[in-house]
């Protein structure tokens, strides 16, 4: 009953029912910003230019609702400081507790954040960063980056022509206009590499640990179970500082330490009928249902003498982590979240997130569905490697008058013509575009360790490294239109003032 109460209670906080929101108002002057310490903030600071980008008020509407309307509780923190301090944290590379302090020094970034003046003490605790994340999760971040993009369209112009144009491609005579570039990828999570007998160690340690928890009430009155912990410790230890060991020495050192750990989840079943389970943490009891799934699954695979199984535990702190095969040559296997992404014109979208191994290729459909409903039309072109041109989505691009990248099925002619050469050549060409923002997600931003805990909370990271690419490319954007026009401004009168010393 207590733990029920304490899971309630920790689920409505972090959705945010409970407490209230009142919106903000909206974002002051530029001039009106008072420094304290005299001067005044540039116009063309990166943050203020990035203000002007990001649609507030429809972010504010949408993340009211995640609020009850009883108007009891405690006010929440405004949408602009929640999304503001999320997109500082991804765009500067910062942990929590750094992006409070950075904010509290800097007065761009509170101004970027609403502020009407500079302060001089913290906007919030590091702690809220993790509610700012569950509460802005991988769905409504999707949704943000989409109105960023739909925006950015309308201030262009919203033509078709114009978007087709920045996607690179032409209408053709089947009225489909540009191109859409598809790839899957994997954001490994932040844990160390597991092994079978290192994952068995740390759960025979925890389950020591519930055994000690749950013995204290029985302390003085019945004798402490033995659970061989020490004997544990060194068989454990023998087997994990080899640098070489034999698959025979191996699956024994594993016997061994199952055999502990069966000990120990049968002492905790005996001892949980006299000392309630309600003395263990949230975390201590999250932790025995893990251990006891984990020893199921490497039981099963020990006497089966197998070395895969649906739904493998790879991570006791994080179970709902999946090895993800890729086939690389520097990491054929990642721990994480395997992720299907579209890019069009530079901007990137996450069309699917999944802890499941999937085959990407059942994907394309539905990307390209989805390019229907963003742009109103089918995409003239579909660049994706070779896993992806199956029968099924060949049928599904030629009936929808769609051209899909890769050579033609069957055996190839001898003479290919030239220009179907080229056209191949070009599509490869095309399709780095996505290799590479993956590549700057990955290496730029946090996209190669996600370090947050729970499956909400890296969802949203992932979604903020897609957010935060779409605006520094918006911002790229602005900066290059500004230098054009510098550019064309202040070239007649260099030009004159040569013409003045050679003497024209």
């Amino acid at each position: 009953m207590v733990q029920g109460k304490t899971r309630e209670s920790y689920k409505t906080l972090a959705l945010g029912r409970g407490v209230i929101y009142r919106k903000q108002d909206q974002q002051p002057e530029f001039e009106d910003f008072y420094l304290p310490f005299g001067g005044k903030l540039r116009s063309d600071n990166r943050w203020v230019v990035l203000t002007k980008l990001v649609p507030w008020k429809e972010i504010e509407d949408q993340y009211a609702k995640n609020f009850a309307d009883s108007g009891m509780g405690a006010p929440a923190k405004a949408a602009r400081m929640a999304l503001g301090a999320l997109i500082i944290q991804t765009k500067l590379g910062l942990t929590d507790e750094e992006t409070v302090a950075q904010i509290q020094e800097n007065p761009y970034l509170q101004y970027f954040l609403g502020y009407e003046s500079y302060r001089d003490e913290k906007s919030f605790d590091s702690s809220m960063m993790v509610y700012f994340r569950k509460r802005l999760n991988l769905k409504e971040l999707s949704e943000i980056n989409e109105l960023i993009h739909g925006q950015y369209r309308k201030k262009s112009g919203n033509s078709k022509d114009k978007d087709n144009e920045d996607q690179g491609g032409s209408a053709g005579g089947s009225g489909n206009q540009g191109k859409l570039i598809v790839d899957a990828s994997c954001a490994p999570a932040d844990i160390r590499y597991p092994t079978d007998l290192s994952l068995l160690g740390e759960a025979r340690e925890k389950s020591e640990h519930i055994i000690d928890r749950l013995h204290e009430p029985l302390r003085g009155k019945e004798k402490k179970v033995r659970t061989y912990r020490k004997k544990a410790r060194r068989d454990y230890l023998r087997a994990a500082k080899r640098r070489k060991l034999s698959a025979k020495e191996l699956k024994k050192a594993i016997g061994k330490q199952l055999q502990y750990l069966n000990r120990d989840l049968k002492h905790i079943h005996d001892l949980a009928g006299i000392s309630s389970l309600g003395r263990l943490k949230r975390k201590e009891y999250r932790d025995l249902l893990v251990i006891s799934e984990l020893y199921r699954q490497q039981n099963q695979m020990y006497e089966q003498g197998v070395r895969r199984i649906a739904g493998r535990i790879v991570s006791i702190s994080q179970p709902h982590v999946r090895p993800i095969v890729r086939g690389k040559a520097s990491a054929p296997v990642e721990f994480g979240a395997k992720l299907s992404v579209s890019l069009v014109g530079g901007y990137a979208f996450v069309d699917r997130l999944s802890w499941e191994n999937y085959n990407e290729s059942g994907d394309l459909i539905g990307q390209i569905e989805t390019y229907k409903q963003r742009f109103g039309v089918y995409p003239e072109s579909v660049h994706a490697d070779q896993i992806y041109r199956n029968r099924e989505n060949r049928g599904y691009c030629k009936s929808k008058g769609i051209r899909l990248s890769g050579p033609r099925l069957g055996r190839p002619k001898k003479e290919t013509d030239r220009q179907e050469k080229k056209l191949t050549r070009q599509d490869e060409l095309d399709r780095n575009a996505i290799e590479g923002k993956l590549g700057q997600g990955k290496r730029r931003f946090a996209l190669d360790c996600i370090r947050a805990k729970l499956p909400v909370t890296s969802g949203s990271m992932i979604a903020l490294t897609f957010l935060v690419m779409s605006l520094e490319k918006l911002l790229k954007g602005v900066f290059l239109r500004f230098f054009k026009t510098w550019s064309f401004v202040t070239t007649p009168p260099i030009r004159l003032c040569f013409s003045t010393i050679r003497g024209r």
